[in-house]
Order: structure tokens, then sequence, then C-alpha cells
């Protein structure tokens, strides 16, 4: 344990609120607080500030105007842009002045519905700019989730662009957004579409109006003084049925925190180009795409394309040495896919590392045997953190900049300064060391983490209404005898068979560390003699194909290491796993299937095709009538 973080942690818990007031004092305030927090109010409730004037306007004020700010590359058009910034200060105001002529005021919701275009991220600031309330939603999501967005936000304005493209297809935003139009309730007051060289939406109406023609005419907006506690966001969590979650994010406690969590957790310093390769639709983008390296005065790189198939394996590897990318911060599926098809790194070996310091990686659990390749083959520390869109930046990490290099493969490394966790059990008593339980964070929250749900105070007074004082994260886990803290993957993933509680994320683990094994998924089936018993999916590595035999060595490594209480017995080999758009496997489908329960296409899945496929292995209630 590096001291710097011991003495950051202990001073984080002991002395929390000048801890916190200290943090604060990175950020530019126009009425800096005097209180550090307060139940009812939150985190630095006196305080006032604008997020886009720290995130771009201080930067230009103290002489970086001509830094780079954002970096745009585009793998599908071959676009590539880069803006300093006192470009994207022009660009960010002019795009305010656009949403003030159309109406726009403090408190409004604006949603903004694209794909990664630099376009997304202008609009993310001038909201922030002007204080409106921007809610961003994935782009191509179907008509009826974007529908529901629309109702429960009741947005003034909604910005788009043309269409998004996934691989080889190009997919119209217009049509989509029309119909969501017509399914909603809610009446938007003025939609903007971004017109793309690569197809052009058909703009109609009064009240639908071409971006670059609009942006032509309007004034540079200045930024607006804020509450702390006034919203800065609306991001909604996916969701198959009923209105989804809708998670706000306060200004003043997001800036302390992400501008905290640059410096000391990634070792991010102003000059530095940080790469979240991620989508602005979802938390990671948020806070550190758009939010984070903009607000600690660095480079952020926003890039449209895959980790492979963008033309291929070697994709990520150009991009960090082509852009001089410091931290590099990405999902265990993409590092999965990129070893798939290059188990032997060729391409890494080829076009280098370039000066990347570190890989992070969040968004789901990191399997070992990942984490151990990745490592060996970039001879760099690959840091697995964990984190929620409710949270909004890392609650568990190795802290870099803290000087502390601790990692232990399968965890998500200690406790980062602010966050102080139980592992309970279900009688809300904390339970031992290696003991499996419930994860759950002391209240209060740090500064950054979600005050509320939108329009949906009851929804956010569960989360705290299981373990009193504590915020259940819906995790399951458990803290080793080191004080590693291993997230294991959903308290719904705890299965009993018969009376015995097992973990399929540990199976996984084991599943994943064969030598033939891509990426897999274990989930529990319902049982009429055990209650439930496990069920595994693996993919294989690119190369030779493995036979029948593969599922029953699978079975037998998992019996080895876990006993036959493990009750392993069947074990699926698929030709891919059925994912959202941001890598995370959809477990909960698989857990449909093989119980037998009709399945719809979620409305994030990446490829709708993985589905069908494994529907064949199964027959649903609804096909037997």
């Amino acid at each position: 344990m590096s001291e710097e973080y011991r003495q950051a942690y202990d001073r984080s818990i002991k002395r929390s609120e000048a801890f916190w007031m200290e943090a604060a004092d990175a950020v530019s305030w126009t009425k800096p607080p005097t209180i550090a927090y307060s139940q009812e109010d939150g985190w630095f409730a006196d305080g006032e500030l604008n997020t886009c004037y720290n995130a771009v306007d201080r930067h230009v004020g103290a002489g970086r105007g001509d830094n780079a700010a954002l970096i745009y590359e585009s793998a599908y058009t071959g676009a590539s842009e880069s803006l300093t910034y006192a470009g994207l200060l022009e660009a960010v105001s002019k795009t305010a002045g656009m949403l003030q002529g159309l109406g726009v005021e403090k408190g409004d919701r604006v949603i903004i519905y694209m794909p990664m275009i630099p376009e997304a991220v202008f609009a993310m600031l001038a909201c922030a700019r002007i204080g409106a309330i921007h809610s961003v939603v994935f782009g191509g999501f179907a008509p009826p989730e974007l529908a529901k967005r629309i109702d429960d936000a009741k947005p003034r304005v909604l910005l788009t662009a043309s269409c998004g493209i996934e691989g080889k297809r190009v997919i119209p935003y217009k049509p989509l957004l029309d119909e969501a139009r017509k399914i909603a309730e809610h009446e938007v007051d003025h939609v903007v579409v971004v017109q793309r060289l690569v197809h052009q939406a058909q703009i109609s109406g009064p009240n639908e109006h071409d971006w670059a023609t609009h942006l032509k005419d309007a004034s540079l907006a200045p930024c607006v003084p804020l509450r702390s506690s006034d919203p800065l966001y609306i991001l909604y969590t996916s969701g198959t049925t009923g209105t989804p979650k809708g998670v706000v994010r306060d200004n003043g406690g997001h800036a302390v925190a992400l501008t905290w969590s640059l410096a000391n957790i990634y070792g991010f310093k102003p000059g530095d180009t940080f790469w979240a390769a991620s989508d602005v639709g979802w938390i990671v983008g948020h806070s550190y795409i758009v939010y984070g390296p903009l607000l600690a005065g660095g480079t952020t790189v926003l890039y449209e394309g895959k980790p492979v198939g963008t033309p291929d394996a070697g994709a990520f590897w150009r991009m960090v040495t082509r852009h001089s990318v410091d931290i590099l911060f990405t999902a265990p599926t993409a590092l999965r896919a990129i070893r798939k098809e290059d188990p032997e790194a060729q391409y890494l070996k080829l076009i280098g590392i370039g000066g990347v310091r570190a890989i992070f990686l969040a968004g789901e659990r990191a399997d070992p045997d990942t984490l151990a390749w990745a490592e060996r083959v970039t001879g760099l520390p690959v840091i697995d953190h964990w984190w929620q869109t409710e949270l909004g930046w890392p609650a568990v990490a190795t802290c870099l900049g803290l000087g502390d290099l601790r990692r232990r493969h399968g965890s998500a490394g200690f406790p980062v300064p602010g966050y102080r966790f139980a592992i309970l059990g279900e009688d809300g008593h904390e339970v031992g060391a290696g003991s499996t339980g419930a994860v759950a964070i002391r209240m209060p929250l740090p500064p950054g983490c979600y005050r509320t749900l939108w329009n949906n105070p009851a929804g956010y007074a569960r989360s705290f209404a299981t373990f009193d004082g504590h915020y259940e994260t819906g995790d399951a886990g458990h803290i080793d005898q080191d004080g590693f803290l291993c997230v294991m993957g959903r308290t719904d993933d705890i299965i009993n068979v018969a009376g015995h509680r097992l973990s399929t994320g540990q199976m996984e683990q084991i599943v994943a560390a064969h030598p033939a094994v891509a990426e897999c998924a274990v989930i529990g089936a319902d049982d009429a003699l055990k209650g439930m018993v496990p069920i595994g999916f693996a993919v294989t590595k690119s190369g030779p194909q493995f036979g029948a035999e593969l599922a029953d060595q699978i079975i037998q490594r998992v019996r080895d290491e876990l006993g036959p209480v493990a009750a392993l017995r069947t074990v699926h080999i698929v030709r891919a796993l059925p994912k959202t758009r941001s890598g995370k496997i959809l477990r909960a489908s698989l857990r449909k299937l093989v119980n037998g329960e009709p399945v719809e296409t979620p409305a994030t899945i990446e490829d709708g095709g993985v589905l069908d496929e494994l529907k064949g292995l199964f027959q649903t209630k609804s096909d037997s009538g």
C-alpha cells in the first residue's frame, strides 16, 4: 500500500468534509462553497459554478487556448479532426446560442440522440453552459425506448443526426425519431438535425431545423452561474419494460469528483491525452470522454469505431500511437475481442503501444485470464476498476495517481477515497473476509454520486431501504484477506443450488481461464430438483476448431476448482454472446432463454442475430403453446 493512498483514504473517511472542501479548490466557483455537506442539499450546497466554464473557458483564460482539447476520428468515414480549447469554446458557445434561440432556458431539458460525432460533445457542453439539463440517448435506440425518455424528461428541444454507423450498416436516425415522436405523448418544440455526408435526412415541418443552417446565425452564449445542486444531466439506465431510471447528476459534486479522480485515480495531468473507448450515451462517455479530461485540462479522444473490424484488431494500437494517448480506458469485452482475433498480439508488436502509461477497464467484470494476457502483451499495468451509472465515477480502483500499484486479477482493487464499503449478509450484518454478500456503501455517498432519480423519488429511496444507512449497489462480492474488493456480479447472479449459495461470476472466472475460451457466461436455470443449476456458454478463440470435448473439459475444470457442489453439467459452445452496445453480456436474456421464457430483443443489443441463433437451442414456453 502506498503511503499517499493510505493517508488520502484515511483523511477522506475521518475528516470527510475537510477532505472534499480541499478538493473543491481545484474547481473555479462564481461563489465558493462554505458548507461541505448538507443531508438535505448534498455537497457544496451554497456554492455556485458553471461546469462548461470549468471544462472549457477557464483553460482558454489561463493561456491554454491553443492546446488540443478534442480529437475526433471515425473509422467508418475516415473523418479526423482536432479542436483546440479556443476552437471548442467557439463551437460550444455557438451551439449554446442556437439552443437559446430556440427558447431553451435554465432548467429546460434537451435530449441528445446522436452518434459519436463532435456535435454530440458540443451539445452536452452547450447545455451545461446555459443551465439546460441534457439527456443523452444512445444513438439508434429503438423508437419505443426513445419515446419513454421523451415522455419522462419532457424535453423542449431534441438534437439528433441524420444517421449513425454500425460496422458496414448506415442507420438512418430520422425515421426512428419520427416514430418515437408518434409514440410519445409529450410534444417536442424543436428538432435540430446534423446532416452527415454518408446519409441526408429529410427535414420538414416548421419545428425541424438543419443544424448547420441554424447554427450560422446563432450568437455566442455566455456561461450561466448555477447552484452546486442544480442538475447537470439526466442519464437513463437501460430497461426493456416500464419507465427507465433517470439518474440525475448535480453540477458541483460532479465537477469536484471528476477533477479529483483524473489526478488521483488515473494519474492524469493537464496536457495529457485520455481516451475512453466508449460511447457518449453511457456513463463512461459522460464522465471520461466529455467532462473529466476537459475539467482536468487535458485532451480527450472521441472515436467512432470498434476494437476489431475497423479495419482489424490493430485499430486500438493505431489510435493510441497516432494520438499520443497517455491513459486508455476500455471495457474487458474490447480486449477479449482483440485477443480473439489476434491472440499472439501481432498487430501490437507491429504498431506498438506508444506512450500509454496504463490501461483501465470497467463496464463489466474483467476475467483474470484476459487481464493476464493484456498485461503480458502490452507490458503495462492493466487496472480493473468498478463503478456504476448511479455513482458517476470509480468507487473501487487501484489509485495510480496516489502511487498505488497493487493489483490482483479477479479484483477491482481497493475502495477509492470517499467510499466506505461493507459486505452484508441477508441479515444486514457484515460478513467475514472472503465470504460473499451484498456490496453496499455507507452513507453519505461522496461528491459526484446521484442524489435522486428524475420523477422517481420512490425508486431512488428503494436503493437505500434494504440496509439501514447504506446504498445497496445490487452487486454481490467479497473482500479478501488482503483487503482487495472482488465484485463478482449482480446479486441475482448468486444462485442457490440444493441449498448451496454459488457465484456464477466465480464459475465464469474458471471457464474464462481455459486456453480455448475467448469469453463466456454462466447463468442460473430453474431446476425442479435442486432449485437452480448453472448453465454455461462459451465462445472459442480464433484458430483451431474445438470439438465437443471442450464442453467436457470446461465442466471438469469447474468441478476440480469448486467441487461437485458446483453442479455445472451443461456448457454450450456458441459463435457469440448477446451483448449491449457497451459490451455488457445480456445475462438476463440468457436466463430467460434457458428457463423457457419468452425473450424480447432488448433495445440495447448490439447484434440481434446472436440472440436469434441462441433461441434455436431452447424451446420457449410460447413456442410450445
